[in-house]
């Protein structure tokens, strides 16, 4: 796993063995199994995800129980409750595994120590919160901005290896529509 990591950095920023020693002595492994979550709505939060394999979504709860599926993760990808996570608040959404998931995880403790030491880290960090930031106002957009043909036909160009991954029930959920209505479109 820890050679999936320094892969998916070093298209970022170059970094020494050596670097990349410390960098990998600040996460652990962990393995969880399909419905699991890694973490649920109330809990404290001090954990960044790095998805090495596996599907996991990202789902808030409103008042009524409803489950609102704010986003998917798969390899390469990172995720976090983040404002729990840089907060130290305690988390509004769950992450379940929607498939068998290996994740290498880094503590905010460790984090912080590891953006401190290695500036070129920072930067990577950065480069991954702009593009993430970026993905975020594209659905934003297309959620204002889009009819749900619209915004099923923009998620397969933009993600579809994951389209092919995650079950209709859960893409319909994320895109705000029925199941019905999601196969009337994929015909």
């Amino acid at each position: 796993m820890l050679e999936i990591l320094k892969n998916h950095i070093g298209k970022i920023v170059p970094l020494t063995d050596q670097e990349f020693g410390f960098v990998a002595s600040l996460f652990t492994a962990k393995s969880y199994k399909k419905g699991q979550f890694l973490f649920q709505e109330g809990e404290h939060l001090s954990r960044h995800y790095f998805i090495c394999k596996g599907l996991l979504k990202l789902v808030y709860t409103d008042s009524d129980a409803r489950e609102h599926i704010v986003g998917f993760a798969m390899e390469d990808w990172w995720e976090s409750d983040f404002e729990a996570f840089y907060t130290q608040q305690k988390t509004s959404m769950s992450l379940i595994c929607l498939e068998n998931t290996d994740v290498l995880y880094i503590t905010l403790e460790n984090y912080k120590k590891l953006c401190g030491t290695l500036p070129k880290i920072e930067h990577f960090f950065l480069e991954k919160a702009y593009f993430g930031f970026i993905a975020a106002q594209k659905r934003i957009l297309s959620t204002l901005t889009s009819n749900t043909k619209e915004r099923y036909y923009q998620l397969i160009e933009r993600y579809p290896a994951l389209v092919q991954r995650v079950p209709k029930s859960q893409l319909a959920a994320y895109l705000g529509v029925s199941r019905e209505t999601l196969s009337r479109l994929s015909r």
